[in-house]
């Protein structure tokens, strides 16, 4: 067990932000002791702040809340503490876990008051996207809003302010009277004052420092001038479920493919995998309650770590948490029902008809091969983005 090291002062040059800026220089901070609650070396941090990014990726949705170590440490403590719950049995980790992408593996998750209405979405690379907006019905406008409206809900956390809950001025009470809290505000921001605005940019500084780089994917696109290029290391379904992804779809004049590939990247963007901010409806409409419709689905995870290199899922599939394997993905983008939805994307109704893509099993395998070598290693077992919390 790493040992905690305090009375150590620290200049601090961070730009998680406050209530009225990204960031400023922090003064000398103090450090004091929490061996017993926190398996964190302080005078040794984890790298947040200067991982290796790959040139071929671009995307980003930073907005100039810079990661820094000591930020995002702060935000992998808020992450993984139960104190951020009503009741003290939840915390975001508990809804995204390392295990599975920083997602959920149950179809719904449950909070303190019940289970939610949607999947929880993985996490991993949600920074290395142009869509800068999230959940699935992207109603937050950025990641640091995003962080918090869990918090804020009534099933998820119970800091509601509706429904009997304690609003979010009583979790930041709460949270200024745990030991541990004032101290390491100061140390990630120079100051012990608490608010919802650094509680926020704490909590994505962490989220975006989560990064999968390592796949074989990534491997084979560092040896090559393009995604198009046939990659060294691929074997040739791989190599073929890569085209099918890239290439766009040829249909005839009712909406049935007869030619190309399967058009995947026209929302998926490579090299990040990333959802293309102009994404409409999939075509995916129901409830995971099967309580209804639900039209408002525009957005995406990244499709890296979608599986593990196995095969094997990271939680089930769409915001309905129904699509337990790939294959039963691949069935709803084979054959596009435009039925009452007005927001199906354009990508998916060629010519003003549901497409259907008429995929062989050949061309199911390779896709699924391709897909497979978006998976790294390292996101599931790096300490940097565990439980920090003596168990």
């Amino acid at each position: 067990m790493k040992s905690v090291l305090f009375a150590l002062c620290f200049v601090l040059f961070v730009s998680c932000g406050n209530d009225d800026n990204n960031g400023d220089l922090g003064p000398v901070t103090t450090i004091p002791e929490f061996s017993n609650i926190l398996d964190i070396d302080f005078e040794n941090l984890p790298n947040y702040s200067n991982q290796a990014i790959p040139s071929y990726i671009t995307r980003d949705n930073t907005n100039g809340n810079t990661i820094t170590d000591e930020g995002a440490t702060l935000g992998r403590i808020l992450f993984y503490d139960t104190n951020l719950s009503s009741d003290n049995t939840i915390a975001c980790a508990s809804c995204h876990k390392q295990s599975v992408a920083f997602g959920d593996d149950p179809q719904v998750s449950t909070g303190v008051n019940g289970v939610t209405g949607r999947h929880s979405m993985r996490l991993v690379n949600a920074r290395f996207s142009d869509e800068d907006q999230f959940f699935w019905d992207e109603r937050a406008s950025t990641l640091e809003m995003q962080t918090t409206m869990p918090i804020q809900d009534h099933v998820e956390m119970g800091f509601s302010g509706e429904n009997g809950d304690q609003n979010f001025a009583n979790l930041i009470t709460k949270l200024e009277q745990t030991d541990y809290y004032s101290e390491l505000f100061e140390f990630a921001y120079g100051t012990d004052e608490i608010t919802e605005a650094k509680i926020q940019n704490a909590l994505a500084q962490f989220i975006r420092s989560i990064q999968s780089f390592d796949s074989k994917y990534d491997v084979g696109r560092a040896q090559a001038n393009n995604d198009g290029q046939p990659f060294q290391n691929f074997t040739d379904e791989e190599n073929t479920g890569k085209q099918l992804f890239l290439a766009p779809p040829q249909f005839d004049n009712q909406g049935s493919r007869i030619g190309g590939g399967l058009g995947c990247a026209g929302c998926h963007q490579a090299p990040e995998f990333s959802i293309d901010p102009n994404s409409l409806n999939n075509g995916v409409i129901g409830t995971a309650d099967n309580s209804g419709t639900d039209f408002t689905i525009t957005r995406s995870p990244s499709l890296r770590d979608v599986v593990k290199a196995d095969g094997t899922a990271n939680g089930p599939f769409m915001h309905t948490g129904t699509n337990t394997n790939f294959n039963l993905l691949l069935n709803h983008y084979n054959d596009i029902t435009i039925g009452a939805n007005n927001n199906l994307d354009v990508r998916l109704r060629p010519g003003g008809n549901g497409q259907q893509l008429n995929l062989t099993q050949d061309e199911r395998d390779a896709v699924f091969a391709f897909v497979k070598t978006l998976a790294g290693s390292d996101v599931y077992t790096n300490e940097k983005w565990s439980n920090p919390f003596i168990q």
